[in-house]
């Protein structure tokens, strides 16, 4: 009987850590910006996106190639969503686009889309980090993704090296079959612009090359 106590307290003492871990805000993967510098950061990613929508002087020309750091990356994701108001209309869908409208990916369906309220993305090495607020079962939930991102064919890949929900670490193994699933469902949403002719994350830049 005192056994059958121990175990039925010990499983109580776990299950209330793993919810303390789920709803735990984790430690944020790039640290926070002064909407000024935000707006300078969405206005170069801008720039920048506009070199790959220019047709190339001559064939023999190495094709243009972009790179672009994290803190560039979450201003448009903000700017495209709204968060952070500019002069450039932000994308349908929540998603990075140039300064004459073009998106760095297709434009998705908002109404299928997660609600998302809050995000960060920050590059190491040849890893992307990617964290985002959004609802499970009524509740915000911070969810951390990081991965490999690249490109193949035309589209965006993505494999997972490492999920979090809050605080608590979830193998990739066990969610890889899910979002690869995910990603083949929304495969059209991944392809990527015909300026682009592919992308990779190196040196803790996304780098962008012209077709």
């Amino acid at each position: 009987m005192k056994l059958n106590r121990i175990i039925s307290l010990a499983s109580l003492a776990v299950s209330l850590c793993v919810l303390f871990l789920l709803f735990k805000k984790p430690q944020p993967v790039a640290p926070p910006v002064t909407p000024a510098v935000a707006a300078a950061n969405a206005e170069s990613f801008q720039q920048k996106i506009q070199q790959l929508e220019q047709p190339k002087p001559s064939a023999e020309i190495a094709p243009a190639e972009i790179h672009l750091n994290s803190a560039e990356i979450s201003a448009a994701f903000a700017q495209a969503a709204g968060a952070l108001p500019l002069n450039a209309a932000p994308a349908q869908g929540g998603l990075p686009a140039s300064a004459n409208g073009s998106s760095v990916t297709t434009p998705v369906d908002s109404a299928s889309q997660p609600d998302i309220k809050d995000y960060n993305v920050n590059f190491e090495g040849d890893v992307a980090h990617g964290q985002f607020l959004t609802k499970i079962a009524g509740k915000d939930v911070w969810v951390t993704v990081s991965g490999h991102l690249g490109s193949k064919d035309g589209y965006a890949t993505f494999e997972p090296t490492e999920f979090k929900v809050g605080d608590l670490s979830i193998p990739a193994s066990l969610v890889n079959d899910a979002l690869q699933k995910k990603l083949a469902e929304q495969h059209d949403r991944l392809k990527l612009p015909d300026s682009v002719g592919g992308l990779k994350v190196e040196n803790s830049e996304l780098i962008i090359t012209q077709k």
